[in-house]
C-alpha cells in the first residue's frame, strides 16, 4: 500500500501518514469555528483515569495495534513490563500542537507513531531520572499541568461506540490525574473543574474513527473480509455435504445456520441493538422469495418447513434461492441468487443445437443482467457521486442486458418489479444518509431485487426474487492540470468479488448426464465424439471473463479431438473439435501457470455451463506447474494435437500475442495459484474460489492512500511518480536553465552557517553560488519572494548559471521555506527555480530544552519527503553518547529516508556527503514526492499550514555603542561550570522575576524548567570590547554552552527595516518570554561600571547599629541647660528620661553629613590633617549649643 514503511520487504503496520491523517481529523473538531469548540482534547489511559474506554478507544484510534485486545505482533517484547507501564501515557490534542507524557520505557513504542506529528511537545524522563519514582510522579504532574495551561476548554472522550454514558465530570475530577492537579507546590493549586471546563467529545470523535483510511481498510481486508468469507465458506461447506437426493430435504433454516449464528453471536458479543430488516442476513428458496417473502422475513424465526422439494411454482421442485450475508460487526454484506440444477446438456456428437428452455436458464439470465446493472452502478456512482443517476444507469444496463439475452418479452413484466439501491455503512455496521460528510469515507453496499419474476412461458405464477449485492468502496483524487483547471479521477473495488457470483448443485437428472458424458473416458475405441482419451484425469482450472465466472477447480482429460472437464457443481464439459475455432497454448516458464486458450464457435453454447458464457467466445484451462496435467500434456498431447490430423492445432504464443482478456484471466489464475502456495495459504483462509488480489485492487490501494489522506489537488505532472510504475524510474537530473536552490536548515546552534561557509569554500573555481541570508527576524516568505525576484533580474545577461544556497533562519519550519520558493506569487519566476536537495543541520548539545523536551521545530526541520540529508554537526565523535543516540534515534524515526552525515561543526569534507547535500534531483525523487503528497496535503499549492507550538521562542535584538567587557561577557555567558536549577515552582512568576533571573549566575544555570518563561538560549550579534578596537562576532548556545568569539570579517550585520550605523554594536537574543528591559538589564553588567554619587546620609538613613555607636563616643558631651545624667539615663526638669543625648539628633545630622562627604570625596581630602577636621567639628558643635542656649 503507497506510503506504508516495508520493513525487511514486508509492509509495517505503522504508517505515518495514516498517523498524521488521524491526528489531523481529531484537530479539526478543535477547527470548526464555534466558540464553544474545547481548546484541547484530553486522554489518559490506565490509573490515570480509571480504565476509561473513551480514552482507550482514542488511544488505539491514533496508535493503531498498540493499545487494545488485538495489539501489535512486537514478538513478546511487552511482556517485559506490565501493562501499566504502556498505559503510563498522557495526551493533549491542541489544534495545532500535540502534549504527549510518556515514561522511558513506552517512549520506544510510541515514538515511531507520534514523530511525524507536527509541532510535539514530548515530555519524557531520561532512564537515569526515571529511577527516582518520586522524582517521576512529580514529573508527571508538573507535565500535565503544563500541558493544560493554555486552555479553558478542554474535551474528553468519555464513552466509547457501543457503551454511551451520561457525562459526569464529577466522575471526571476523581481521576487521579486530575485529582493531582490540585496538589499545592507542583499541582496546579485548584481543583481541575474549577479552573477548566470539561466537555464530553465522544459522539463527535465516533464519526472520526469510522472513516476509512489505508490502515483501517488493510484491517478490514485481512481480518473482517477474511472472516466474512468464512461464513461463505462454511456454507459451501455444507452445501457440499448435500447429494443430489438429500439436497431435497434441505430447509430454509439448515441452509443459513452458518449466516445466522455468525450474525447473532457477532450482535451479541459487540452489544450492537438489533439493526434494521434491510441488513439482516436471509436464505430463501424458490417461490419463497417473494417480495411480501422477503419483508415478512426475520432471521430469529427461519423455517424449517421450507424445503428445496416443495417451494417451486405450484409446489414443484425449487430451481433457485435467494441469500444475504451480513457481518454483525462491520460494514460488509453482499446477496447472490444459487441454482438447483444446470442451464446445459454435455456434447455427445448428437446435433442438437438448441439450448435447453428452463426455469433454471431464465433465472440464470435474469440474474445476469441483474449481475451487470450492479456492477454498471457502482462504476457510475464512484465517478459522479449520484445515487440517483447510478440507478438510471443501473436500471437501462439491466433492461438492454434483457434484450440481448432475448428476452425482450419480461422487459414490461420486470420494469416495475427492479428495486436498486447504494446504501453506506460505517464501521459499525450502520446505515447513514449518502449526503451525509461521512458517507464519504465509508463501505457501500450496492444492490438489486427483481421480485415477484412472472412465469410467462408456463403460466405457473410467480418464480420468486433475483437478488444481488456488493459492498464496494470508491476512491476520488482531484488533479490539476497544466491550465489549472481541476479534474477528478475515480477508481473502486468491489470488497465482496470473492464471493462466487454463480453457483449451482446437481440435481438427479443433471447427475446422470453428467455420469453419461464421463462414460468416455472408459471406451477404448476413438468412435467418440472427442476421440481416443490421451491422459487420466488430473486437476485444472476452467475459468472465462464472464463477470459471472470464477476460476473453477475439477479435473480435466484430454482427448484426441478434444476434452473433457468434471466439475463438481457443473457437471461435465465436454469441448469437441468440431465446436472448437482456436488453441493459444502460453506456458512462461516452469513456476508459472500454463494457460490453455480454447476459443470456440456458438455452437457450443448451449452444451456450456451459462455462466462461462462470454462475447469473446473463449475459455481457459489453466494447467498448474509441475502438475501430472502439466507433464502429460507435454508428453501425451502436444504431439497428437500438432498432427494436422487431429484438427487441433495449438499455437504456441507469447504474452504480447495475447489480448487484454487473456492476458488479464491469465494474470488472475497466477495470483490464484501464488495465493495457494505455503506459507500465504495458511495464512489465508478464504474461499477455496477466490483469486486473491485482483490485479486492479494493487492499484486500488495506491490510489486510496492519496484521496484518505485530503481531496487536495495533485498536479497532473506527479501522477506518474506517485504510483508503483516510478519504483523503478530515475528521475529526470537535468533542470533545464531553472536555478537550483539548496536550502540548509537547523535550530541555533547547530553550526549550519559554517556548512554553509564550507560549500561555498570547497565550490570556489567550479561553480559559482548565491547565498542568501535571512534577516535577524522570524522567517518571512515575502522578503524570500522578493529577493528571489532581485535574484532573478540581477542574473540576466550573466554567463552561466548560478546556484543559490538558501539559509533558513532559527527556529523555522522547513514546509514554510519550501513553498515560498515553490510557489512564488510571480508565475515567471516560479518557473525559473527548482529545489535541488534539503539538508537540516543537527547539534545533539543544542537539540532539548530539557530532558527529551526538543526545541521546537527540530523534527520539522528533519521532516520526511522534504529533507533528504541530516548532518550531524556535534558529538560526531562520541557515537555511544546517550545524547547522540537519543537524537538520533528521534530523527530517524522522523525520517526513515534520510542520509545521515557526520561533520564535527558543520566541516564537510567527503566529496560524497558534498554530492548529496548539493544534490540537483534529490527532492524530486519519486519516493520524495510520494510522501510529501501523503504527509502535507496541499503542499503543491502552498496551502499546507505549518502551525506552532505552545512553547514559542521570540528574538530580541538590542543595539548599542559602548564597547563591553570581555572578562564579564565570557563570565556571563559561560562562568564556571554549573547544573541546571531544576525549579518545581510551576505557578507564572511575574517580569521581575524573570528579569532578576539572569542578574545572578551564568545563562544555563538560570535556565527555568517546563514553562521555560525568561530563559535565554541563544546570543549572536556584532559587539566591540574595550581591550579592541576590532567588532567582534559572537554567538553563544546557552545549552551547549558553546562561545564563540572571531573578529569580523568585515560584512555589515544583517538588519531589516531599522539600519545601524557602521560604529553600532547589536545582539540578539533566542528565548522565552524574554523582554527588552530584562535585556538591557543583563548587558549592563557585561560592561565598565560608571561610579555613581551615593546620597548623604541623614537621620532616617542611618542603621541602628550607627546611631548606637554615635551615643557610645558622644554621650558624657556637655549637656544642655536643664538637663543632667545619672549615669543611665537623662532626666530634664519635668522628670522625662530619655536614652539618648538631648543633642543626639544635631549630634547625627552633622556625623551623618560628615560620612556622606568622606565617602563622596578623593582620599587626597581624607588624608589631610586630622586635628583640623576635629577643630571644625568642636568649633561647630559649640556654636550649635549656644544657639540651642539661647532659643
Amino acid at each position: 500500500m503507497a506510503g506504508i514503511r516495508r520493513v525487511n520487504g514486508k509492509y509495517s503496520r505503522i504508517n505515518p501518514a495514516v498517523s498524521c491523517c488521524r491526528l489531523r481529523h481529531v484537530q479539526s473538531l478543535l477547527c470548526d469555528g464555534s466558540t464553544a469548540a474545547p481548546e484541547g482534547i484530553l486522554c489518559s489511559l490506565g490509573i490515570d483515569s480509571r480504565y476509561n474506554m473513551g480514552c482507550t478507544e482514542l488511544a488505539k484510534y491514533l496508535f493503531y495495534g498498540l493499545y487494545g485486545g488485538n495489539q501489535l505482533n512486537m514478538e513478546n517484547a511487552l511482556d517485559e513490563f506490565p501493562e501499566e507501564i504502556l498505559d503510563d501515557m498522557i495526551l493533549l490534542i491542541k489544534a495545532e500542537c500535540v502534549h504527549l507524557y510518556c515514561n522511558p520505557v513506552n517512549y520506544s513504542y510510541l515514538l515511531p507513531y507520534v514523530s511525524h506529528w507536527r509541532n510535539l511537545h514530548l515530555y519524557c524522563m531520561t532512564k537515569a531520572e526515571y529511577e527516582d519514582e518520586e522524582a517521576a510522579e512529580e514529573f508527571k504532574i508538573s507535565s500535565f499541568v503544563t500541558m493544560v495551561q493554555d486552555c479553558h476548554r478542554i474535551g474528553v472522550p468519555y464513552s466509547c461506540q457501543g457503551h454511551m454514558q451520561k457525562f459526569d465530570m464529577f466522575m471526571v475530577e476523581k481521576w487521579p490525574i486530575i485529582q493531582a492537579f490540585a496538589l499545592e507546590g507542583i499541582g496546579g493549586g485548584s481543583f481541575f473543574t474549577m479552573k477548566y471546563k470539561l466537555m464530553d467529545m465522544s459522539e463527535r470523535l465516533w464519526q472520526v474513527y469510522n472513516r476509512l483510511d489505508p490502515m483501517s481498510l488493510d484491517k478490514l481486508l485481512t481480518e473482517d473480509l477474511v472472516n466474512f468469507e468464512k461464513q461463505w465458506s462454511s456454507f459451501f461447506s455444507s452445501m457440499d455435504l448435500e447429494s443430489h437426493l438429500s439436497i431435497m430435504e434441505l430447509s430454509e433454516a439448515q441452509a443459513g445456520e452458518a449466516f445466522r449464528i455468525y450474525y447473532y453471536h457477532g450482535l451479541i458479543s459487540s452489544n450492537i441493538s438489533d439493526k434494521s430488516k434491510s441488513q439482516q442476513p436471509f436464505v430463501l428458496f424458490g417461490s419463497h422469495s417473494s417480495l411480501e417473502d422477503l419483508e415478512d422475513y426475520s432471521f430469529n424465526f427461519p423455517s424449517e418447513s421450507h424445503q428445496v422439494r416443495s417451494t417451486g411454482p405450484q409446489g414443484s421442485t425449487a430451481r433457485h434461492m435467494i441469500l444475504r450475508c451480513v457481518a454483525p460487526k462491520g460494514p460488509l454484506a453482499c446477496s447472490r441468487t444459487y441454482f438447483f440444477g444446470t442451464t446445459h446438456t454435455p456434447y455427445l456428437g448428437n446435433q442438437n443445437t438448441q439450448q435447453k428452455n428452463t426455469d433454471v436458464l431464465l433465472l440464470s439470465q435474469i440474474y445476469s443482467a441483474t449481475i451487470q446493472a450492479v456492477l454498471s452502478g457502482i462504476k457510475c456512482y464512484s465517478s459522479i457521486s449520484s445515487a440517483a443517476k447510478a440507478k438510471d444507469v443501473a436500471e437501462h444496463t439491466f433492461l438492454m442486458a434483457l434484450d440481448s439475452m432475448n428476452l425482450s418479452q419480461y422487459r414490461s413484466a420486470l420494469r416495475s418489479k427492479t428495486e436498486f439501491n447504494i446504501v453506506a455503512v460505517n464501521k459499525e455496521g450502520k446505515i447513514i444518509p449518502l449526503t451525509d460528510e461521512e458517507s464519504h469515507y465509508v463501505v457501500k453496499t450496492a444492490s438489486m431485487t427483481v421480485h415477484d419474476i412472472p412465469d410467462l412461458q408456463w403460466g405457473r405464477g410467480d418464480l420468486g426474487s433475483v437478488v444481488f449485492s456488493e459492498s464496494f468502496l470508491e476512491s476520488s483524487i482531484n488533479i490539476q492540470q497544466k491550465d489549472g483547471t481541476v479534474s477528478s479521477d475515480s477508481c473502486y473495488t468491489v470488497l465482496t468479488t470473492t464471493v462466487p457470483r454463480y453457483s449451482c448443485w446437481l440435481m438427479e437428472s443433471d447427475v446422470k448426464q453428467s455420469e453419461q458424458a464421463q462414460q468416455l473416458t472408459k471406451q477404448k475405441e476413438e468412435g467418440t465424439c472427442l476421440g481416443a482419451a490421451l491422459t487420466a484425469a488430473d486437476a485444472a482450472y476452467l475459468f472465462s471473463s464472464s463477470q459471472m465466472s470464477t476460476p473453477e477447480e475439477g479435473k480435466v482429460v484430454f482427448f484426441s479431438e478434444g476434452l473433457l472437464f468434471v466439475h463438481s457443481q457443473y457437471g461435465s464439459i465436454t469441448l469437441s473439435k468440431d465446436h472448437i475455432s482456436n488453441i493459444r497454448f502460453y506456458d512462461a516458464d516452469s513456476s508459472a501457470v500454463a494457460s490453455l486458450f480454447v476459443e470456440y464457435n456458438s455452437s457450443l453454447l448451449p452444451h456450456l455451463p451459462f455462466p462461462l458464457h462470454t462475447s469473446d467466445q473463449c475459455l481457459v484451462l489453466a494447467l498448474q506447474p509441475r502438475s501430472k496435467s502439466h507433464r502429460a500434456f507435454y508428453s501425451k498431447v502436444l504431439p497428437v494435437w500438432q498432427n494436422s490430423d487431429s484438427g487441433l492445432i495449438p499455437l504456441m504464443v507469447e504474452q504480447e500475442q495475447l489480448t487484454w482478456n487473456q492476458r488479464n484471466m491469465h494474470t488472475r489464475l497466477q495470483k490464484l495459484h501464488d495465493s495457494q502456495e505455503p506459507p500465504v495459504a495458511k495464512r489465508r483462509g478464504s474461499l477455496k474460489t477466490s483469486y486473491s488480489q485482483l490485479p486492479e485492487q494493487d492499484m486500488f490501494l495506491q490510489h486510496f492512500a492519496l484521496s484518505s489522506i485530503s481531496q487536495e489537488p495533485i498536479l497532473n505532472d506527479h501522477l506518474e511518480s506517485l504510483f508503483l510504475s516510478a519504483e523503478l524510474r530515475s528521475p529526470a537530473s537535468n533542470q533545464g536553465d531553472k536555478v537550483v536552490v539548496a536550502i540548509i536548515t537547523g535550530l541555533p546552534g547547530s553550526h549550519k552557517n559554517r556548512l554553509c561557509k564550507s560549500l561555498l569554500q570547497l565550490s570556489k573555481g567550479r561553480e559559482r553560488w548565491v547565498m542568501y541570508e535571512p534577516g535577524p527576524d522570524s522567517f518571512s516568505a515575502s522578503h524570500l519572494q522578493q529577493y528571489l525576484s532581485n535574484f532573478l533580474e540581477s542574473q540576466r545577461g550573466s554567463g552561466g548559471k548560478p546556484r543559490l544556497l538558501l539559509f533558513s533562519p532559527g527556529y523555522t519550519d522547513v514546509l514554510d521555506v519550501v513553498q515560498a520558493v515553490l510557489f512564488h506569487p510571480d508565475p515567471v519566476v516560479q518557473a525559473c527555480f527548482t529545489i535541488g536537495a534539503v539538508t537540516a543541520c543537527v547539534d545533539p548539545l543544542t537539540s532539548c530544552m530539557e530532558h527529551r523536551f526538543a526545541f521546537p521545530k527540530l523534527l520539522e526541520q528533519c521532516s520526511q519527503g522534504i529533507v533528504s540529508t541530516v548532518v550531524f554537526t556535534g558529538l560526531t565523535a562520541e557515537q555511544k553518547h546517550p545524547l547522540m543516540q537519543h537524537v538520533q534515534q528521534l530523527v530517524r524515526s522522523a525520517n526513515p529516508t534520510a542520509a545521515f552525515i557526520l561533520a564535527e561543526r558543520g566541516a564537510v569534507t567527503r566529496s560524497e556527503d558534498v554530492n548529496l547535500i548539493c544534490s540537483d534531483s534529490s527532492f524530486n525523487e519519486p519516493q520524495m514526492l510520494r510522501a510529501r503528497y501523503l504527509l502535507y496535503p496541499g503542499w503543491c499549492k502552498g496551502r499546507f499550514s505549518s502551525g506552532s507550538g505552545s512553547v514559542v521562542l521570540t528574538q530580541q535584538r538590542v543595539t548599542f555603542s559602548r564597547p563591553l567587557e570581555r572578562p564579564l561577557f565570557v563570565a556571563r555567558c559561560k562562568g564556571p561550570p554549573a547544573t541546571r536549577l531544576l525549579h518545581t515552582e510551576h505557578k507564572k512568576t511575574t517580569k521581575n522575576t524573570h528579569t532578576s533571573s539572569h542578574k545572578t549566575g551564568t545563562l544555563k544555570s538560570s535556565l527555568r524548567s517546563s514553562l521555560f518563561q525568561g530563559n535565554i538560549y541563544n546570543i549572536w550579534g556584532k559587539v566591540r570590547f574595550s581591550d579592541s578596537e576590532q567588532m567582534m562576532d559572537v554567538s553563544y548556545n546557552t545549552v551547549s554552552r558553546n562561545l564563540s568569539i572571531v573578529p569580523d570579517q568585515g560584512t555589515n550585520p544583517p538588519s531589516q527595516g531599522l539600519q545601524d550605523t557602521e560604529t553600532s554594536c547589536f545582539l540578539t537574543f533566542d528565548g522565552v518570554g524574554i523582554t527588552e528591559n530584562g535585556i538591557k538589564d543583563w548587558l549592563r553588567l557585561c560592561a565598565k561600571q560608571r561610579q555613581m554619587k551615593k546620597a548623604k546620609k541623614t537621620k532616617n538613613s542611618l542603621s541602628p547599629q550607627e546611631i548606637k555607636n554615635i551615643h557610645v563616643t558622644r554621650h558624657l558631651d556637655p549637656l544642655p541647660a536643664g538637663y543632667f545624667y545619672n549615669g543611665y539615663l537623662y532626666v530634664d526638669i519635668f522628670g522625662e528620661k530619655m536614652n539618648f543625648h538631648p543633642s543626639m539628633d544635631s549630634r547625627v545630622i552633622l556625623v551623618g553629613s560628615l560620612v556622606g562627604f568622606l565617602k563622596n570625596h578623593s582620599s587626597s581630602v581624607v588624608t589631610q590633617s586630622v586635628a583640623h577636621l576635629l577643630a571644625c567639628l568642636r568649633a561647630t558643635l559649640q556654636q550649635r549649643e549656644r544657639l540651642a542656649t539661647e532659643l
